[in-house]
């Protein structure tokens, strides 16, 4: 993104603040979901509205563009990497609250700067690791004996935040060659005809109640939008403002969870989420400011 770019910064947060309040909520209906039906169908019929939704707003205009790509096979890595991220954070869900859950897997910006360390060549320093230890320490707050959290559903968050920890990494790798919406549709499309294909075996639960078929109905809209928003407010501010901001998600998340399921996240729960929040905010500034400092230096 090239300066000229960046018109409206307020505007850009707004998008990206009104994304994070949507993912929140798409997170609680998962859940509510969850606990009624298997995961993989709830995570199947988001990532089928999903798709459809790209479809058939984005094909009209798009065309072919939609789904040209330089790095197909990296590029459906990326997307089975989010694909399996979100079945293991819906079995998170229906073990775990929803903040918990969250706060866990928001140890995949820590897990992305020491992966980048080893894989990309990246200097990780003694902020990245400080960080990195410190958002490990906050999980073990969050999963403190008293907590009452499901050691199982802990093992899932967890296996979530490393698989979209290397989706956020391949995004790194990709985002040199490929465009936005190609990589947004196959991702869709991974999971759509991934969990789609899974449907018949999984199929079951209570009736579906009106109710339920707009919940069904909301998770692959929000998600949709969510990703609409996050890559318009990329259009508007640089993401050295935006990505400390994601951590607004934990907020919303411990309020849509006391909400909707009367949970009040203990003591050291809240302590943990503050420090895994403050540990990724830091990592993420840290990281913005190194690479700007680079951006100058090829410069000059």
């Amino acid at each position: 993104m090239t300066g000229s770019d960046v018109h409206h910064p307020l505007r850009g947060v707004l998008f990206f603040m009104a994304g994070i309040v949507l993912f929140a909520c798409m997170d609680t209906a998962t859940k509510y979901l969850a606990a009624r039906y298997e995961a993989p169908v709830v995570v199947a019929i988001r990532y089928l509205v999903h798709c459809l939704l790209m479809v058939i707003v984005l094909a009209p205009s798009q065309g072919r563009k939609l789904v040209q790509t330089q790095r197909t096979g990296l590029v459906l890595v990326r997307a089975a990497c989010l694909a399996f991220a979100s079945l293991f954070f819906a079995l998170a869900l229906q073990r775990m609250p929803v903040a918990e859950a969250s706060a866990v897997v928001f140890l995949s910006p820590l897990l992305v700067v020491l992966a980048a360390g080893l894989l990309l060549d990246e200097r990780v320093g003694l902020t990245g690791w400080v960080a990195a230890i410190a958002g490990f320490g906050g999980v073990l707050l969050i999963a403190h004996p008293g907590a009452g959290l499901d050691a199982v559903g802990i093992v899932f968050a967890l296996c979530a935040a490393v698989l979209t920890a290397s989706y956020q990494l391949l995004s790194r790798l990709l985002a040199h060659t490929e465009q936005t919406l190609p990589m947004l549709f196959y991702t869709g499309l991974v999971g759509a005809v991934g969990y789609g294909l899974s449907l018949p075996w999984f199929w079951g639960g209570e009736r579906a109640t009106p109710w339920i078929l707009l919940l069904f109905l909301s998770i692959g809209t929000l998600a949709g939008v969510g990703h609409f928003l996050y890559t318009a407010a990329h259009r508007h501010a640089p993401a050295s403002v935006l990505a400390p901001l994601q951590y607004a998600q934990l907020v919303w998340a411990g309020l849509l969870g006391w909400i909707a399921f009367s949970h009040v996240p203990d003591r050291l729960s809240i302590l943990g989420m503050g420090v895994v929040a403050s540990a990724g905010t830091l990592v993420t500034v840290r990281s913005r400011m190194a690479a700007r400092a680079l951006e100058q230096a090829s410069e000059t």
